[in-house]
């Protein structure tokens, strides 16, 4: 065979491939600030470009989607998420799923001895991976194993929270950048739990403080946010440490106010996929006899600006 035939061939059985069928699914927006759940769609199964499209819009448009039942590998996950971009792995690597190091395991369970994930993820309000240069697009999160009671999820709409925010706070700052880092809090956490090792120089390395403006804009949609947590955000860099602390205690306590809050109570199942550049989460909380795993990606965003 000539390699004009082979090419031949190859483009014919190219073009012999049948198009991704369309599935039928639904997007029901909550009766909160943020957040829908999507039903009868099977993320297991090949997912046409129109449908991925319209899973991209409603993201943008609820900030938090709850894909419902779910029954996923973790290679299908990653998968999934790999195409809103390339994926970031966790500095405490040690909690990385063996075969998918990805994949962060999310978990209070010990066995051996030994944590096998990270079981205080999300103690404090926080957007994932703001730390970084290029911090978190979004994270999807996987219930393997769900308790009986607690468990839940809280997510702030940082838009709105910008939106509603008092004239004179808005004023004092516009233009301000703030510092991040994943040390800020980290001894704290420490001295309270079994989840959190000593980091390497390595890993250290890997989470320098960077700053990041106090204000962002969302890369796609335009909309502006509050971009400050009460676990990375240390300092408002260029103003005195007093002033610094007084703003960003008023910028945490406004932005996790109720009408800015929903609140996800697990189900069996459940993958749910939020954007950090929109919102910030925080964990509830699981009662210390009841075990919880879930499974994590996180997918590399912008430089916020």
């Amino acid at each position: 065979m000539t390699a004009a035939s082979t090419t031949a061939s190859t483009s014919a059985s190219f073009a012999a491939q049948p198009p991704v069928a369309a599935q039928r699914f639904e997007i029901r927006a909550f009766d909160a600030p943020l957040g829908a759940e999507i039903i009868g769609l099977d993320l297991g199964a090949p997912l046409a470009d129109d449908d991925f499209a319209r899973i991209h819009r409603a993201h943008l448009d609820h900030h938090v989607l709850v894909f419902r039942d779910q029954r996923i590998t973790p290679a299908q996950h990653v998968e999934f998420s790999r195409r809103f971009g390339p994926l970031q792995q966790h500095v405490l690597h040690q909690f990385a799923l063996a075969e998918h190091p990805d994949v962060l395991i999310v978990s209070n369970v010990v066995e051996n001895g030994k944590p096998i994930g990270l079981g205080d993820a999300g103690h404090f309000w926080h957007s994932d991976l703001s730390y970084k240069e290029k911090p978190s697009l979004g994270s999807l999160l996987h219930a393997q194993e769900l308790p009986s009671e607690g468990g839940d999820t809280l997510f702030a709409n940082m838009h709105l929270a910008w939106d509603s925010l008092p004239a004179h706070l808005r004023t004092a700052v516009e233009g301000l950048r703030a510092e991040h880092t994943y040390l800020a809090r980290y001894a704290e956490l420490q001295a309270r739990s079994p989840w959190r090792p000593n980091l390497s120089a390595e890993q250290i390395a890997q989470v320098k403080p960077v700053v990041h403006p106090v204000v962002r804009t969302h890369p796609e949609t335009g909309r502006k946010a509050l971009f400050v947590s009460e676990h990375f955000t240390t300092r408002i860099v260029d103003l005195p440490d007093d002033e610094s602390r007084a703003l960003l205690d008023e910028l945490f306590e406004h932005s996790v106010r109720a009408e800015h809050v929903y609140r996800h109570v697990w189900r069996e199942h459940d993958l749910v996929f939020w954007d950090n550049r929109s919102l910030m989460h925080l964990a509830a909380g699981t009662p210390d006899h009841l075990r919880r795993k879930l499974y994590r990606t996180t997918i590399e965003g912008d430089a916020p600006f």
